[in-house]
């Protein structure tokens, strides 16, 4: 019998296949469906920096309404009662999740200040979410910020949620930082339970007839894994944190290279979104399949089986492969 069992930030998981942060996980009746198809756990879609800090303008801009013309105007205060603001249906929506599933719930926050993002980093382990994934989503844009201080601020909001969390965090990271793999250690040693591999960051186009910027949501493509796959064979046996793979992942085959490559799990929401819930469910027919074929019992048989580490060598994934390559030497 073949076992696709895996753990990820220390929960244990049905199988190594998380659908991500997407569209497809806001509905209820989704999230049952993936659970049915074989996910191992779920990402709730993402709530934005920019979502709450506009919920508390408005709610100041509501309790403010007409106080500066005369007394009676306080009854036109909402009723907090009824209120209920954008994070404060997210939270109801972990509520709800957690209600119905028995697969781990995985909350995702995205944003790059601190502002409140412990303040509700916090509620999200009240609302009972399993661990928390935090997408820090920063495109530096002052010229006279140097890299070191790109790399402080994203430590310092790490450590600030770490410090007031009980339940395990994971750091969806960009490849942007000059050096990935010095990153990667300093947030591990901030304690961070998990790294994801990596931010997609959606590009602006401009729309050359109405004279705009315009931006349109990309699904990603097979070919973007190899560099997923690159960094984590390089940073698998040197970190602590569990390692996740998001980005590319299409196929049972795509899977298959995140675990020997040394992932926990994989993760996908592009797929899922073009071929339905149900292409989970062929995946992992497809690799306990090939596990089969080719006497692997487990996927923690395999699990870093192809990295750095395990090869013995690295010119696999350095340069020295490069070099080979453009000098015609198959080996």
């Amino acid at each position: 019998m073949i076992d696709l069992k895996t753990t990820y930030l220390g929960l244990a998981l049905p199988s190594p296949i998380i659908p991500s942060s997407s569209p497809l996980s806001e509905k209820l009746d989704n999230l049952l469906r993936l659970e049915e198809a074989g996910a191992g756990a779920v990402v709730l879609p993402s709530l934005f920096e920019e979502q709450f800090t506009k919920d508390s303008l408005e709610l100041d801009q509501q309790l403010s309404l007409g106080t500066d013309r005369f007394a009676e105007a306080l009854n036109v205060f909402p009723d907090l009662e009824q209120y209920n603001r954008g994070s404060e249906r997210y939270l109801e929506s972990i509520q709800k999740a957690k209600a119905a599933l028995s697969i781990p719930v995985i909350a995702s926050l995205n944003g790059k200040t601190l502002g409140s993002w412990v303040r509700y980093a916090k509620e999200i382990e009240q609302a009972g979410a399993d661990a928390l994934e935090l997408n820090i989503y920063d495109i530096p844009v002052d010229l006279q910020e140097p890299g070191h201080s790109v790399e402080s601020k994203c430590l310092d909001l790490v450590k600030a949620v770490r410090s007031e969390l009980h339940i395990p965090l994971a750091v969806k990271l960009s490849p942007y930082f000059s050096a990935i793999g010095n990153m990667a250690l300093e947030i591990d040693q901030a304690k961070a339970d998990g790294l994801v591999l990596f931010n997609r960051f959606y590009q602006p186009d401009i729309d050359l007839e109405e004279l705009e910027v315009v931006t349109n949501l990309q699904y990603s493509t097979p070919e973007e894994l190899r560099l997923r796959l690159q960094w984590t064979a390089l940073l698998y046996g040197q970190i602590s944190a569990d390692l996740a793979i998001t980005g590319g992942v299409y196929a049972h085959s795509d899977v298959l290279k995140c675990m020997m490559a040394g992932a926990k799990v994989a993760m996908m929401a592009s797929a899922l979104l073009k071929h339905g819930v149900n292409h989970l469910k062929k995946l992992l027919e497809a690799m306990a399949h090939w596990m089969e074929e080719h006497d692997y019992e487990s996927v923690e048989q395999m699990r870093g089986s192809m990295s750095r580490k395990a090869i013995g060598a690295s010119e696999g994934y350095e340069r020295v492969q490069y070099v080979r390559l453009l000098s015609g030497d198959p080996r």
